[in-house]
């Protein structure tokens, strides 16, 4: 997980994703900053250049709607993230794959974070969808009626939304998870989701409560109180982890803006 594990030159993985912003790309960035394991994040790494293509485009032409696949084999992705894995297709070519947890469970192998057994992998990806479900009830607050619509352009729909999110998703969903902590305890200390160790459950939550408190911060001042286990054990615990905090003050974490999650006061706790 040390800084000095990275080789970033020539990375087998490549994550296809929008730039600038953490958006649904950042549950994998995290599993390789956790692993330590060298990737390349091909629209952050190569901007736009007058002297070539940059690399969003080449993000865009793996879901572009003139695509029926690529020179690999591979389909056409639907919209990123994708996940170029070189030398794990077909006859030696590139992979690639997306639908973000499609993603995770096929890094969560490789990367040592999918639990320790058989068990633990089904127990680690059924959590990590249910984190996946927050996030995108997240992203729907502020875009309850169109996704191609501006948010002004549904305000009103996006506050009966967000109220009802903050008073009866929020609730349920924390309260799951504060029972999870509970039922794995004696194994995961209250850091853990599954089993003693860190897992692509714990980061894809984690991720997910970060995003709120950025989006919502009075509401979450608010449930914090409820959920003692999940924000006063779990969330800082891995949050003080050592290669998250060295990630978190590096350029590669891009700074919540306009993506999944956005700060709207008109829509937080008043």
């Amino acid at each position: 997980m040390a800084e000095a594990k990275r080789q970033r030159t020539e990375p087998q993985y490549e994550l296809l994703y929008h730039p600038t912003i953490p958006g649904r790309g950042e549950f994998i960035r995290l599993m390789f900053e956790a692993a330590g394991v060298s990737y390349a994040d091909v629209a952050n790494d190569n901007p736009p250049d007058d002297n070539g293509p940059n690399g969003y485009g080449l993000v865009q032409a793996i879901s572009s709607p003139e695509s029926t696949g690529d020179e690999d084999g591979n389909p056409p992705a639907f919209a990123p993230p994708a996940l170029r894995v070189h030398g794990a297709g077909k006859n030696g070519k590139a992979l690639v794959i997306h639908q973000t947890p499609n993603i995770l469970l096929y890094l969560g192998g490789p990367l040592k974070l999918a639990g320790s057994d058989e068990p633990e992998k089904y127990y680690v990806n059924q959590l990590a969808l249910t984190a996946l479900d927050l996030n995108n009830e997240a992203h729907d607050t502020h875009h309850p009626v169109a996704v191609m619509k501006y948010y002004e352009e549904q305000k009103d729909e996006a506050l009966k939304k967000a109220t009802d999110f903050r008073e009866n998703r929020l609730p349920k969903f924390f309260s799951y998870f504060e029972r999870v902590l509970k039922h794995n305890k004696s194994s995961g200390n209250g850091k853990h989701l599954v089993g003693a160790s860190l897992t692509y459950a714990d980061l894809a939550l984690w991720q997910v409560i970060d995003g709120l408190k950025f989006a919502f911060p009075n509401e979450m001042k608010h449930r914090s109180t409820e959920s003692p286990l999940l924000f006063d054990h779990f969330y800082p615990s891995l949050k003080d982890e050592p290669w998250l905090k060295k990630y978190l003050d590096s350029k590669r974490r891009k700074p919540y803006s306009m993506g999944v999650f956005r700060h709207y006061p008109e829509l937080d706790r008043q």
